[in-house]
C-alpha cells in the first residue's frame, strides 16, 4: 500500500505538470487511511506566491453533483418525481409539449435536448463550439454582470433543441441544472443555494465549501488564469468574477480535502439513500463541452480504468479555474486536483485545439494518483 501512495512520485508528477506550463496546481490523494497532499507552481504569477494544498478554489461543474444530490434528497421526501415532467413543476419556464416531455431525470443526466445557453448570453462565444470563430471579449464584458437565471434558462429553452427529450447521446448543458435549481426553489420555498448548503454541504460536514453570493473567493485562494485557446496571451486573471452566469449549477468554492470527503460520503450512501445512489450511477452517453462522449449518470461521471476498477466523480471548469474529483467505487482510493489555468491548448489551422505538454503531464498525474502507477507513454511521447 505504501508503494501505491508514493509521495516522491506524486510530487514529481505534479511538478511535471507545472513544468509543462501550468502556473500552479494542488491535490489530495487518499488510499484507505493514507492521505497525501501536495502542490506545485504558483498561486499568483505576479507576486510569485507559491501554490499550497489547502487553498479554496472555484471547482466549476463539480457543483452539479451537489445539485443532483439535493434533488435526489427531495425525490426521497416525495416532493419531486424523478420521471415527472418538468412542466408539472415549472410550466412558465418550460411550457407546452416540451414541458410535458422533458422529465426531471432528463435534466439531471443531460438528455433533455435543451442546448447550452452560454453562447446566447455571451455574444463573443456565439459560434461555440466553432472555437476559431469565438473571441474572449465577452469574459471581460460580463465580469461583474449579474444575470437573472430565468433569462439564461429562457435562452436555453428557447433555442433550437439539440436532441429529442430522452434521446442519446445527451448533450451537456448548464440550462438543465439552472432548471433544477429553480425546481429546488419551487418545492423547498428557499433559494437553491440555501437548500444545497443546508441539506448537502452541511450534511456532509464540509467546512470550506460554499456557494458564493459575490464575485470574490473568500479565504486563501489562487489566481485563476484564462487563455481561451491562446487568444488571451498572456493568460488573464479571472479569479474575481460574478458567477451568476452559472449560479448553483457550477459556482461552488471548495477545497480538495472537502471534495474527497464529499464524494467518499456520497458513494458510501451517507448523503443520499442507497436507492438514490443507485439511480445516480445509471449512466447514459453524453457529449461533453469538449465534444467527447462521457458516461454520465445523475450528476456523476463514470470512468473505467482497466485493471483498477470503476471510478465515480465529476470535473469542472470556470474562467481560469479547473478541478477533477474521482473516487473508486469501493471508496478506498480518491483523487481531487485543482489547476489555475484553463483552455491552454492553442488552435491549429483547422480550428481544433492542438496537443499541449500540459495534457500528457496532467493525465499522467491523475493516472498515478488514482491507480498508484503511471500510464504507459504513447509512441509520440516516447
Amino acid at each position: 500500500m505504501q508503494k501505491s501512495l508514493d509521495a516522491t512520485r506524486l510530487d514529481a508528477a505534479m511538478k511535471n505538470v507545472h513544468r509543462a506550463g501550468m502556473p500552479g496546481l494542488f491535490a489530495e490523494v487518499r488510499d484507505g487511511d493514507q492521505v497525501w497532499r501536495g502542490a506545485a507552481g504558483l498561486a499568483d504569477v505576479t507576486t510569485g506566491r507559491p501554490m499550497t494544498a489547502g487553498l479554496r478554489h472555484r471547482v466549476g461543474s463539480i457543483t452539479k453533483t451537489f445539485t443532483a444530490a439535493a434533488v435526489l434528497r427531495q425525490v426521497e421526501s416525495g416532493r419531486i418525481g424523478l420521471d415527472t415532467p418538468i412542466g408539472h413543476y415549472l410550466p412558465r419556464l418550460v411550457p407546452g409539449e416540451r414541458g410535458e416531455s422533458v422529465t426531471v431525470r432528463m435534466l439531471i443526466n443531460h438528455t433533455s435536448g435543451f442546448p447550452e445557453y452560454l453562447p446566447y448570453a455571451y455574444p463573443s462565444l456565439k459560434a461555440f463550439p466553432v472555437l476559431a470563430d469565438t473571441t474572449p471579449e465577452s469574459l471581460d464584458d460580463n465580469r461583474f454582470r449579474h444575470f437573472d437565471p430565468d433569462e439564461l434558462i429562457g435562452m436555453g429553452v428557447g433555442a433550437p433543441p439539440v436532441n429529442v427529450p430522452g434521446g442519446t447521446p445527451g448533450v451537456y448543458s448548464n440550462t438543465n441544472y439552472l432548471l433544477l435549481c429553480r425546481l429546488l426553489e419551487h418545492v423547498t420555498g428557499t433559494t437553491a443555494a440555501e437548500y444545497i448548503t443546508k441539506d448537502v454541504i452541511e450534511r456532509a460536514g464540509l467546512q470550506d465549501t460554499e456557494l458564493p453570493d459575490g464575485p470574490e473567493v473568500d479565504g486563501p485562494h489562487a489566481r485563476l488564469y484564462e487563455s481561451w485557446f491562446g487568444m488571451i496571451d498572456p493568460p488573464r486573471d479571472y479569479s474575481v468574477f460574478d458567477m451568476s452566469w452559472v449560479g448553483p449549477a457550477a459556482s461552488l468554492i471548495s477545497t480538495v480535502a472537502d471534495l474527497n470527503r464529499f464524494f467518499g460520503l456520497l458513494l458510501a450512501g451517507e448523503i443520499v439513500d442507497p436507492s438514490s445512489l443507485e439511480q445516480m450511477r445509471r449512466t447514459v452517453p453524453v457529449i461533453s463541452f469538449e465534444g467527447k462522449i462521457i458516461d454520465y449518470g445523475l450528476g456523476l461521471i463514470k470512468k473505467e480504468i482497466p485493471g483498477h476498477g470503476t471510478f465515480w466523480g465529476h470535473d469542472g471548469s470556470v474562467w481560469g479555474g479547473g478541478a477533477v474529483s474521482m473516487t473508486r467505487a469501493d471508496g478506498e482510493r480518491q483523487m481531487s486536483v485543482a489547476v489555475n489555468l484553463q483552455r491552454w491548448n492553442t488552435l491549429d489551422a483547422s480550428g481544433k485545439p492542438q496537443p499541449h505538454p500540459i495534457d500528457g503531464a496532467l493525465a499522467a498525474f491523475q493516472q498515478l494518483a488514482m491507480c498508484g502507477e503511471a500510464e504507459e507513454p504513447s509512441r509520440e511521447e516516447r
